[in-house]
C-alpha cells in the first residue's frame, strides 16, 4: 500500500512517498531529479525495503522555493528525516542519496548520526582533489545548462511529476555550489561512524575521448581512491555508465542496495 503525505516547512511544501515492506530505507533525489524520475529504482526497492522518497523544493510535486541552495536542499531532508521521526520507524532507516541527495545525505549524517543505519551514496558525495568545474569549464557548463533541447524538455515536463521549477541561472549557480560543497566533504565522513557504500559511474562525464570529459571522468575516481585511502572501511561499486546510472542501471543498483556490505575496502566493477 501506497502512502503519501506532505511535510510544510521553510515556506515550501515537500510531497513524500511511503510504500513497500521490509528494512527503512530513505532516498534523496539529486538536482534536477524527482520521485517520478527514479520510479523503476523506487519500485525495486519496494521489493523489500519500506521506502520513503520525496522531492526536494522545485523538483517534481514540491512547490517552488524563494531560494534554492545546498543549506535549503538540506533543510527539506531535514523536515522529512524529522517527520518519519514522529512515525515510530522500527529502526533507523538505510539513507539512500543520489548525486546532490549523496552529498545531503552525508552532511545529514555527520550531523544526526542516530537517525540513520547506514548510507548508500550513488554517484555523489565526491571528495574531489581539484574543482570539477574550473574556468576552462565554464562555458561547456553553461551551454549544457542552457541548451534548447534541454529547455524543451523541461517545458514538456513542467506541470507533471517529472517538472524541474529552477531556472538555467539556478542550476548553474548550484554546480558551482556542489563543487565547493565537495571540496570539504572529506571531514564530514570523518564523523560518520556507519557503514557507507558508494556506487559510482566509471564515465559521469560520458565516453567521449575528447573535450573536457576525460579529465571529468579521471577526477571523479581520483577523488573516491581518495576518500577510500582516508576511510578504507568503505566499499565502494563502479558501473560502466554514466551520471544517468539510475536510469539505465536500476536493476545492478536495486541488488547492490540490497546486498551486504563488502569486506573492507572491496571495489567492485
Amino acid at each position: 500500500m501506497m502512502r503519501h503525505f506532505t511535510v510544510h516547512h521553510d515556506g515550501v511544501t515537500i510531497p513524500v512517498s511511503r510504500g513497500g515492506r521490509g528494512r527503512p530505507l530513505v532516498l534523496c533525489p539529486g538536482l534536477s531529479s524527482t520521485q517520478a524520475e527514479l520510479h523503476e529504482l523506487i519500485e525495486l526497492l519496494r521489493r523489500d525495503h519500506d521506502v520513503v522518497t520525496f522531492d526536494l523544493r522545485g523538483h517534481g510535486l514540491a512547490s517552488p522555493a524563494v531560494r534554492y541552495s545546498f543549506d535549503a536542499f538540506l533543510s527539506d531532508l531535514v523536515a522529512v528525516m524529522a517527520e518519519l521521526g514522529r512515525l515510530d520507524l522500527p529502526s533507523p532507516p538505510v539513507l539512500v542519496g543520489y548525486s546532490l541527495g549523496a552529498d545531503l545525505a552525508v552532511h545529514y549524517a555527520s550531523e544526526c548520526p542516530d537517525a540513520v543505519a547506514e548510507l548508500v551514496l550513488i554517484d555523489g558525495a565526491n571528495p574531489l582533489p581539484e574543482p570539477f568545474i574550473t574556468e576552462a569549464d565554464l562555458p561547456e557548463f553553461r551551454a549544457l545548462r542552457e541548451d534548447p533541447a534541454t529547455r524543451q524538455e523541461a517545458e514538456r515536463a513542467r506541470g507533471t511529476a517529472r517538472q524541474v521549477l529552477l531556472t538555467a541561472r539556478d542550476l548553474h549557480d548550484l554546480d558551482l555550489e556542489i563543487d565547493v560543497v565537495r571540496s570539504e566533504i572529506l571531514d564530514r565522513y570523518q564523523k560518520i561512524d556507519h557503514p557507507i557504500r558508494m556506487i559510482m559511474s566509471t564515465a559521469i562525464a560520458g565516453r567521449s575521448g575528447e573535450g573536457r570529459a576525460p579529465r571529468h571522468n579521471q577526477l571523479w575516481r581520483a577523488g573516491i581512491e581518495r576518500l577510500v585511502r582516508e576511510r578504507p572501511h568503505i566499499a565502494t561499486s563502479w558501473l560502466d555508465a554514466d551520471h544517468r546510472l539510475v536510469l539505465t542501471h536500476a536493476p545492478q543498483i536495486a541488488q547492490l542496495i540490497r546486498s551486504a556490505p563488502g569486506p573492507v575496502g572491496q571495489a567492485t566493477s
